[in-house]
Formats: C-alpha cells, structure tokens, sequence
C-alpha cells in the first residue's frame, strides 16, 4: 500500500479550512442577541419587520421551499434537516458532512498515511454527521410528542372559553417553548395569510414526522368534513396520545435489560481492543498489516453491524 502524497495532504487541509470557515461565517451571520425567547418562532418574529416576512424566514432556515415543500435534492437528508429543527439549512448540513469528512481523512492521513485508512476515515467523516442528525431529530421528535397533550389541552381550553382556532393556535405558539411553540405558530401563521386549518395542520404533522401528529391532522381534516365538536375530539385526542406514550414507556423498561446487554456485547470486544493497545501496541504488530487479517476485521465489524440492525428491526415495536 502506497503512502499519500504531500499533494493530497494539502488538498484536505485546504477543504478542512474551506468548511470551517463557512461555517464560521454562516455562524456569524445567525448573531442572534442575547434575549430569552419562549420558542424560535417568537425570537424571529421579534427580528422581523412583519409575520409574513418571519414565516418566510422560519421556512428558509429549516429547508422548506417558499411552496411549503422540503428540498428535493437529497430527500432524505432534507426531511431530516426539517425534522431536526436546526436553523442551518440544507447548505449548512451538506457543508458539515463534507467538512467533517475531510477533516477525518486528514487526521487518518497524519497518523497512518495509508489510502485504504484515509478512505475509511472520509466515509466514516460523512457518516458520523447524519448518525448526530438522526440522533437530533429523534430527540425533538419525542419532545414533541411529550408536548403534545399538553398544547392540545390549551386548545380545548381555549375553545370552551369561546375563542376561534386561530387564536388558540397562537396562544400555544406563544406560551409554550420549542419545538411544538414553533410549529403551532407556523401553522397559525399560515392559516393566517390563507391556508385552510386541516392543510396546515397536515403540514405540522409533515414537519415532525410522527404518527401521534399524523393522528392530530387526520383528526382535524375529519371534522372539517363531517362536523362536530372539535374541542372533544382534540380532548379524545390528547387522552390517546398520553395512553400510547405510557405504552411506549411500559415496552421501554421491559426491555431495558435485554438493550443494556446489547450494548454491553457490542462494546466489549471495541473495549478490549483499545485496551490492548494501550497496554501492548505490538501485540497484534504482526499480523496487522496482514490482508488476511484485515479482511477478516473487515468482515466481522459488518457482520456485527448486520446483526445489530436485525435485532433492532425485532425489537422496535411501533405503536
């Protein structure tokens, strides 16, 4: 295996620099003041010169076209920079993966200058960002289903007190803190220049992207067919949401031990590499640039990744 050459050394130092610095310049131009807002939303309409103007604004900063439509040039990606809520864009996610790529590569190619680490380690760089989205998206996404019951018990509070939907909208959207402050007001503010309340709502629920907000805009879209109460139907709604979290709670903890072990099994033999390492680095000196070995790691890390995503297609109960 050939050593890398200066040339590209300099090429991944030079790309590390490039995306540091759009990152520090896109930071720069974020320069939010140092005030403590309720939710995003309320932060940018107090910056903006009017609502429309600071719905725009929301919808640029988390990848939703001026149609309402996520991004299409890496769906997946995309939806998941909605998801996530982060005010970075799709630009800014792209030039993380990138960045994070490259500056990988670069320490690969410092400490062992071989092609085949170097390479491992960019696939690794792109890779690590979207696993930290991922993480991201499911961590607001279930803060927004906690929040759930709650912002639809104002609602119904508000409609018993007589007040019409869009005023409820808006009293969740400012009382309550991100992300469902947020995404209420993003409806509200929507319903507000034209869009009818099931469309809007059917956006909210493609914003966060889980099945309790899919049942909420399934629910608002069938009384705006059929009639009836909405205050009691928001109510049923709500009692729902909270019985299927405490089921979701009671699935956690009975296999709380089995993930536990899960974790454990996977991060031994990881563990007692680095040990052994550490302790003794020419212990495996010999055998280590061996292809036979190295194929052979190569191979049990995929199968154990393999097995991972079985178990864990086993183990996720969807309710």
């Amino acid at each position: 295996m050939s050593d890398i050459p200066k040339t590209l050394i300099y090429l991944l130092v030079f790309g590390c620099a490039f995306m540091l610095m759009q990152l520090i310049i896109g930071a720069g131009k974020q320069g939010a003041r140092k005030v403590k807002w309720a939710n995003m939303r309320m932060k940018v309409l107090a910056s903006a010169d009017s609502q429309s103007e600071a719905l725009n604004k929301l919808r640029a900063s988390r990848g939703i076209t001026h149609k309402n439509g996520i991004v299409r040039a890496m769906k997946w990606i995309d939806s998941m920079v909605v998801h996530s809520g982060l005010p970075l864009g799709v630009f800014g996610i792209y030039v993380a993966i990138v960045g994070t790529g490259l500056t990988l590569a670069l320490v690969a190619a410092l400490i062992k200058p071989l092609v085949i680490y170097v390479a491992l380690a960019f696939v690794i760089g792109l890779v690590l960002p979207v696993f930290v989205l991922k993480f991201l998206v499911n961590m607001r996404r279930a803060k927004a289903v906690r929040q759930l019951p709650e912002a639809l018990d104002i609602i119904v509070r508000s409609l018993r007190a007589g007040h019409p939907v869009p005023v409820a909208l808006e009293l969740v959207a400012r009382e309550m803190p991100d992300p469902v402050g947020s995404e209420f007001g993003i409806a509200n503010d929507e319903i507000t220049y034209g869009t009818g309340l099931g469309k809007a709502m059917q956006r909210l629920a493609e914003r966060v992207g889980h099945a309790d907000y899919d049942l909420l805009a399934a629910t608002i879209r069938l009384q705006e067919r059929t009639g009836g109460n909405l205050g009691e139907l928001l109510q049923t709604n709500a009692q729902m949401v909270r019985d299927r979290q405490k089921m979701r709670l009671k699935i956690k903890a009975a296999s709380s031990e089995g993930r536990m072990s899960a974790m454990i099994l996977n991060a031994a033999p990881i563990l007692l590499y680095v040990a052994i390492q550490l302790v003794s680095p020419s212990f495996y000196g010999d055998v280590e640039g061996s292809l036979l070995v190295r194929n052979g790691l190569i191979a049990i890390v995929v199968w154990m990744v393999i097995g991972n995503l079985i178990m864990r297609k086993m183990i996720n109960f969807r309710i």
